[in-house]
């Protein structure tokens, strides 16, 4: 529920987050990280909601196909930069062989597509092999 502000007029609100927005862009891994648990920085309550396919399904635009690798795995969070989108935005990454789909910010790439450690172990992508993944924006 929104929450009035501080030296505000009445009916006026501040924005609140977005319930179970991920926000793991502060947590970095450890730099004696070596193991792939090590740099996974995500929670299990954080998995569960990138997880969640969104409800508004139908709002989505598929964008299209696209080969992934792996990114820096340094880089915390859900995240995929492809060269299927021109600006970034948030959507929906499907790994056709499992079924299984992740959320996402996507951001543009010159060079390919990479996806972060966290979202390709949500989905089940190898993390060493070159597989095709579904990408949808909006929703």
């Amino acid at each position: 529920m929104p929450q009035p502000m501080p030296g505000a007029e009445e009916g006026q609100t501040r924005p609140q987050s977005r319930p179970g927005a991920l926000d793991t862009a502060e947590r970095r891994p450890p730099e004696t990280a070596r193991t792939v648990d090590e740099f996974d920085t995500t929670t299990a309550e954080e998995r569960q909601v990138a997880a969640a396919v969104p409800a508004a399904v139908s709002a989505e635009t598929a964008l299209g196909t696209t080969i992934v690798s792996l990114g820096d795995p340094v880089r915390p969070g859900f995240w995929l930069e492809t060269p299927l989108v021109s600006a970034a935005g948030t959507g929906r990454v499907v790994y056709p062989e499992t079924g299984q789909s992740v959320q996402v910010d996507l951001s543009p790439s010159d060079s390919g597509s990479r996806m972060s450690l966290p979202a390709m172990r949500l989905i089940g992508v190898p993390l060493t092999g070159l597989v095709e993944v579904q990408v949808f924006s909006g929703g």
